[in-house]
């Protein structure tokens, strides 16, 4: 009998440790209105505003996105979303459809000019927007670049959370 409790206790233990951050991260999500709260700056584009490993707070409001709002993105053909600035906002009264034109604080050139966007994309449209930036603590994130860019580290973590919760 001693051992069944005892496994049962692990698995819920187990368990927790898997749900508790899965439910934390829907709640952002709820409170946030965007479907990816939480990022974590990749590249140095928005130096010295936001550099590598700084974590972004999104929030993804009714009003209208302005010229000068730090905005994280996704495009066709990139897996990692991007932070960078809108530069221009674009109506077109004719369909009433916004457009806008992003560029990286450290960057030369436009998204559109730089090799951002996807071939032939001259334009974000709002359905590209995942939230804008509303904070951000600096240097947090760079556990995520660790765990990103060393894979081995990550499994030794996993293996230690399993162990863990298993004593």
């Amino acid at each position: 009998m001693g051992r069944t409790r005892r496994f049962i206790v692990q698995a819920i233990n187990l368990g927790m440790t898997i749900t508790l951050p899965l439910m934390i991260w829907k709640l952002l999500i709820c409170l946030s209105g965007s479907d990816s709260p939480v990022t974590v700056v990749l590249s140095a584009s928005m130096e010295p505003g936001f550099k590598r490993g700084d974590i972004l707070f999104l929030h993804m409001s009714k009003s209208p996105i302005r010229s000068g709002d730090i905005v994280v993105f996704r495009v066709e053909g990139r897996d990692i979303p991007i932070v960078h600035r809108v530069i221009t906002v674009h109506e077109r009264r004719d369909t009433n459809e916004i457009n806008f034109l992003t560029k990286g604080d450290n960057n030369g050139e436009d998204d559109r000019n730089g090799g951002i966007y996807a071939k032939g994309q001259q334009w974000l449209q709002h359905y590209h927007i995942i939230g804008r930036v509303v904070g951000f603590p600096p240097y947090a994130g760079w556990f995520t670049i660790i765990l990103k860019d060393k894979p081995v580290i990550k499994y030794l973590l996993f293996g230690l959370i399993a162990f863990w919760s298993s004593t």
